[in-house]
């Protein structure tokens, strides 16, 4: 067995009718919750787990699938299984993510997936353009602590067509616009939950079968100006949205 894989002791009751692969993935996930693996711990494979615990591959298989799809374990791609990293917690605001995962101790990256001008009448519109209107779209994939967490889709006007490639990669969007004269913004935005398309799984490094939360935003300067529209897609296992909710 590799070094650092994370072997939790599991105890089976094959006389219950629960079962074998819920109870196995039940008190996997109980180790998880519990800190026994830690996130970004290696998992033990299935062929070590199944000999470990006389159970047929399949049941061991259809466990760790269970855990996957909670969002607990993640398959990469000839690495192997690893415990997800710990959830992003964002209060809802117009703060950037960048700037939050800093503040939360993370350590963001992003790399720039496509930075061109286009049309887009649906951005346009959000921007009070006319439909014709060429924008800056900046498509990235933001990382935390080296995991993918979110594919970030921004339309700007065009007098932001100065921000580089470069820039993108080491800084978030709002300290961009800050330094082009954006104060601070008022934005309004809808979060919703869907199944991946093929290529955010890939992106994103989940099953097609784990939900990721969907965010649309449009951002506004003070004066009533909008700034910013945004399609941003967040992986569910990684990513939480606090609410706090005042009576009047």
């Amino acid at each position: 067995m590799p070094a650092g894989e994370a072997v939790v002791p599991v105890a089976l009751d094959r006389a219950s009718p629960i079962p074998l692969y819920f109870q196995l993935a039940e008190q996997l996930a109980a180790a998880i919750a519990g800190g026994q693996a830690q996130p970004g711990d290696p998992f033990e494979n299935e062929v070590a787990m199944s000999e470990r615990l006389g159970l047929s591959r399949p049941t061991v298989r259809r466990a760790i699938h269970h855990l996957v799809d909670q969002g607990l374990l993640v398959r990469r791609q000839g690495r192997g299984t690893f415990v997800t990293s710990r959830r992003v917690h964002r209060r809802v605001s117009k703060g950037s993510l960048y700037e939050d995962l800093s503040i939360q101790g993370r350590s963001p990256s992003t790399k720039v997936l496509t930075r061109a001008n286009e049309r887009y009448p649906k951005a346009a519109a959000a921007l009070d353009l006319d439909p014709d209107a060429e924008l800056l779209a900046l498509r990235r994939l933001r990382f935390a602590d080296g995991e993918p967490l979110a594919i970030m889709q921004n339309w700007l006007p065009p007098r932001f067509n100065s921000i580089t490639r470069e820039q993108l990669e080491q800084r978030g969007l709002y300290s961009m616009l800050r330094d082009h004269g954006v104060g601070s913004v008022v934005a309004h935005q809808s979060i919703s939950a869907r199944l991946p398309t093929a290529e955010e799984s890939e992106l994103l490094e989940i099953s097609g079968r784990l939900p990721v939360i969907a965010l649309s935003r449009t951002a506004f300067e003070p004066g009533g100006a909008p700034v910013e529209h945004a399609e941003h897609v967040y992986r569910s296992d990684g990513y939480a949205i606090d609410l706090v909710l005042e009576e009047n």
